[in-house]
């Protein structure tokens, strides 16, 4: 287990301590997912950092190697777009900004789709995982994260909600242009910020999302 007081960094909370509009409170232990909960292969595991990468080179991450980068803690409100919110998480884990710095995307990156098990998709602006307020997820209430929460890692983006925050991650596609991911296909707003209750895609403004 890592130990996130030595070797990390602490974020403050990101979120109120109060439902976001639209939003009810739900108990710690709700968890919810689209599909089974996919099997641990840990000989085959590894995170990778491909497409418009600043060096044109891919990255491949193992587990061990992903735990070895620097950890850091941050404590945010967890929102689904089904209305509910699991209040004052503390995450453990990998920020996104970190990574960003560790395998930079090249200058003319707009947008990144986060890769998870079985092909999920979700697609988000560089700036929401460049700004500090997302975590690549390893550990929740500094307990190492259950299959039921996205073990090993999982995307939590405080500000979006959950559907952009994919369990189970398996890497991350630099962009040049936007394009959907699995929900944004489906129906659900291409940005998804909580605090603009941007929930589907009928909602979405002119340049919020590629057309459907």
């Amino acid at each position: 287990m890592w130990n996130f007081e030595r070797r990390g960094r602490a974020v403050g909370p990101v979120a109120a301590h109060v439902p976001a509009p639209g939003q009810r409170l739900a108990g710690s232990r709700f968890v919810t997912h689209y599909g089974p909960v996919p099997q641990f292969k840990p000989d085959h595991w590894d995170f990778r950092v491909f497409g418009a990468t600043a060096t044109r080179v891919n990255h491949s991450f193992t587990l061990k190697e992903v735990q070895g980068l620097p950890a850091s803690r941050l404590s945010a409100d967890l929102h689904c777009v089904s209305k509910w919110t699991v209040p004052e998480n503390d995450w453990g884990g990998v920020l996104a900004s970190d990574l960003l710095d560790i395998a930079p995307p090249a200058a003319d990156v707009t947008h990144v789709m986060v890769w998870a098990e079985y092909g999920y998709s979700a697609n988000l602006r560089l700036d929401d995982l460049a700004d500090g307020r997302a975590i690549l997820a390893t550990h929740n209430h500094g307990e190492r994260l259950s299959p039921e929460h996205g073990f090993p890692l999982r995307l939590v983006v405080p500000h979006l909600y959950g559907y952009k925050g994919p369990k189970w991650v398996r890497g991350m596609e630099y962009m040049t242009a936007d394009r959907r991911g699995f929900w944004e296909e489906r129906g659900y707003h291409n940005v998804g910020e909580v605090g603009r209750e941007q929930r589907y895609s009928y909602q979405e403004e002119p340049g919020e999302g590629p057309v459907l």
